[in-house]
């Protein structure tokens, strides 16, 4: 064992300890010891609004919300009650939300999956095997739009919940303007949800958001500086009886496209492509899930929001794709942000190195067995073949990976991972050296009972053909977070040969550390309702020694009354240049390798409150950079038309400016987006982006109608053109188009 690995071993153990020896406080008092009743229905419940069931008027009441924003420390203004029962197929939830006033009701538009903070609505956090690591999320406003989501990590940090997942539940909501409230009715399938059969409770929590007032409110008690779907303080549901087994769960999703498509700047040829390809989900227990794909297709992924990129390293995007989601945390969430060994949209996307998009990469087929096997015990097994695209030089390439994770008391556990990306095509043209690579790991993930420490440290090893030294990584991430103080110390340590092919690592190499801190006044009244001041640090070592990057961040964070936040910073940077690099990216001259920059620039970041018509979010930055000077404006604004739709821009200007002979850019990115929803099925979303780096203007326009649960049919177009500032000789001509018609359909067996 060479030094190196021995010292990231000793830090891996030394992290372990740390963890172990952390305070664990037990969070259990009588506020999160609440519990409501399940009792069975034999009326048939309809989903209108209206709870005039007998089911309904006998059932008991979940009531007394407590408040978590503006304030934590008493009940919620704005009450809210609700009550459960079910059948044999359906879990019934009734949800009565009270007001203060009148009308008032916000939704950015009536599309599927809304997320923001400024919007009203309610949702149920349901945790089925009570291990208070992952739940799911059922939600609607008064205007009975839907959002689901699955709730990983016990829901500790904002990722920790994806609505990107979809499946099939229901739910009907009405408005009583004279009596000041609104009612929403739910069911949710049994097989929707993933449980074991014999439980007598399950873990459930409700938290509503309440525009009128600025509130946010939880049945459980939380503290305001937690995620309303933490999982760390919940309450139970219990049972009238114990759960029964769903029984048999086979859903079929089969898909047909077609699509023409047009690339001008190579043939120039019309060609027209027909597929036909599904999937299909098959519970192979209550809890254990195994799917199946067979030509996917994934051309109904929302095109990727382009953004400005001055760094030296890539960038990642989020996995949207329904078959990679469920217990997709297995996978995705070893190692760190920036940090993983796998990452799955490596898998099935390339990219386009003309328009700089991401491009889709034929999977033949693929299968996914992911789930729990007990309480304590998940296990997810993944395998997926990819086909040969000669235009990209990408052969045949197997893609496997397997994770073990295993529950430690409430809330932490240690997880396994092993992922092999395997060559399976003629091996004449390729270094037999890069056949395969492998990546090996172990994580142990920590949350104390109060929630007030989580964090993380891990071990991970890449293997190849060649026998190259040094290939690790580890990392030690610890965080403290109360009402007033958040703190969070970070370390990774990156071998120089560690090479997750499959995983996302921006750069290798290196050691890092990054502290920071942060404090909290909260004034007794006032329209300032938190404000404090914080410091984040980073510092970057090559293997050798030698620092090569530094960076120091002094913030004062203001929280208002409206929802609205100001954050005022000021940060210096330093860079060492171990390659050669050009800072405007416009091929320009590059700064020599070896050289060194410090630099000092202020940033104002702003967000508006979210309930106004007119919202948004605006940031300037401005100071030195390298050897010249960096200023950009970035932002967001957005128009409501409430409840159809939504008009808004995403735009970022930087202007970079350099000592001679060194190169000077204007960088713009321009994306302009019109989201218009004419019923809660049919929505029309046309998104411009306009990004001067990559010389590209790109057009998606897309018709989706959802004609039942689960079940659409797309219509999908986009376009490039060429556009140059500098030279505008060829502007507006066109790179590639396509039209795509794409249907899929749910079917439960």
């Amino acid at each position: 064992m060479t030094t190196t690995t021995m010292q990231s071993s000793v830090c891996l153990l030394l992290g372990l300890l740390f963890l172990l020896i952390t305070p664990s406080v037990n969070g259990q008092n009588a506020n999160t010891d609440k519990a409501v009743q399940i009792k069975s229905t034999s009326d048939r419940i309809v989903l209108d609004g209206v709870l005039n069931e007998t089911t309904w008027q006998t059932a008991d009441i979940g009531s007394d919300f407590y408040q978590m924003f503006p304030y934590d420390t008493s009940f919620a203004v704005t009450k809210t009650e609700f009550k459960l029962s079910y059948d044999d197929k359906n879990f019934y939830v009734a949800i009565v939300c009270h007001d203060i006033e009148k009308g008032g009701y916000v939704t950015s538009s009536l599309r599927r999956d809304f997320r923001g903070r400024g919007y009203d609505g309610v949702s149920v956090v349901i945790d089925p095997f009570q291990d208070r690591t992952n739940a799911f999320l059922f939600g609607t406003n008064p205007f009975g739009v839907q959002r689901e989501g699955l709730i990983s990590n016990g829901g500790t940090i904002s990722g920790d919940l994806s609505l990107s997942w979809d499946n099939k539940w229901y739910v009907k909501t009405k408005i009583y303007p004279e009596e000041q409230y609104w009612v929403a009715e739910m069911a949710i399938p049994f097989k929707t949800l993933r449980y074991k059969e014999g439980l007598e409770t399950w873990n459930i929590n409700l938290y509503r958001i309440d525009s009128k007032s600025g509130e946010r409110s939880s049945w459980v008690k939380l503290s305001r500086n937690l995620r309303p779907y933490n999982l760390g303080l919940i309450g139970k549901a219990v049972w009238d009886k114990p759960t029964k087994k769903p029984g048999a769960n086979i859903s079929l999703i089969p898909y047909v496209s077609g699509n023409i498509s047009k690339n001008h700047l190579e043939s120039g040829d019309t060609e027209s492509i027909y597929n036909i390809g599904g999937d299909a989900k098959i519970a192979v227990t209550p809890s254990l899930n195994l799917d199946l794909t067979f030509n996917p297709d994934f051309s109904q992924v929302e095109v990727d929001e382009q953004v400005t990129n001055l760094d030296r390293f890539e960038i990642s995007f989020p996995e949207k794709r329904q078959f990679f989601l469920e217990n997709g945390d297995l996978f995705a969430n070893f190692g760190l942000e920036d940090q993983r060994p796998f990452f799955s949209r490596r898998i099935g996307v390339a990219t386009d190195s003309v328009t700089g998009q991401n491009v889709q990469n034929d999977i033949l087929m693929g299968a996914r067995l992911s789930g729990r096997i007990n309480k304590d015990w998940r296990i997810g097994l993944l395998s997926m073949q990819g086909a040969k695209d000669e235009d990209i030089e990408l052969p045949s390439i197997n893609y496997t990976a397997t994770a073990l994770q295993r529950r430690f008391w409430q809330k932490s556990n240690l997880g396994f991972i092993f992922i092999n990306k395997q060559v399976t095509g003629n091996l004449d043209d390729l270094d037999t050296e890069k056949a395969y690579n492998r990546v090996a790991g172990l994580d142990f993930n920590y949350v104390s009972d109060d929630n007030k420490w989580f964090g993380k440290t891990f071990y991970h090893q890449s293997f190849q053909n060649e026998d190259l030294k040094n290939s690790y990584s580890h990392g030690l991430s610890v965080n403290y977070t109360s009402r007033k103080l958040n703190y969070g110390w970070t370390h990774r340590f990156i071998g120089d040969n560690f090479n997750p092919e499959v995983g996302f690592l921006p750069r290798t190499g290196y050691r890092s550390i990054n502290p920071e801190i942060q404090y909290f006044f909260f004034p007794e009244k006032g329209f300032v309702v938190n404000h404090g001041p914080g410091i984040k640090a980073e510092s970057i070592w090559d293997n050798s020694g030698l620092n090569t990057d530094r960076q120091i961040n002094l913030n004062y964070e203001f929280g208002f009354q409206d929802l609205s936040t100001l954050t005022l910073s000021v940060q210096q940077d330093y860079t060492y240049l171990f390659s050669s690099f050009d800072p405007s990216k416009s091929g320009g001259l590059k700064l020599e390798a070896g050289t060194d920059y410090t630099y000092n620039s202020y940033i104002i970041n702003y967000k508006s409150d979210e309930r106004k018509v007119i919202n948004g979010e605006l940031e300037t930055s401005g100071g030195q950079y390298y050897n010249g000077t960096l200023y950009s404006i970035t932002g967001e604004i957005n128009f409501r038309m409430q409840p159809y739709g939504t008009l808004s821009c995403i735009f970022s200007y930087n202007k970079v400016n350099l000592e001679a002979p060194y190169s000077d850019a204007d960088i713009y990115l321009v994306s302009p987006k019109f989201d218009f929803t004419f019923t809660k099925t049919l929505f029309f979303t046309t998104f411009f982006q306009y990004n001067s780096q990559y010389d590209n203007i790109n057009v998606n326009s897309r018709i989706q109608w959802r004609f039942k649960p689960v079940s659409d049919l797309f219509l999908v177009y986009t376009d490039n053109y060429f556009y140059d500032f500098a030279d505008r000789t060829n502007n507006f001509d066109v790179k590639n188009r396509a039209l795509v018609l794409k249907l899929t359909y749910w079917l439960n067996l």
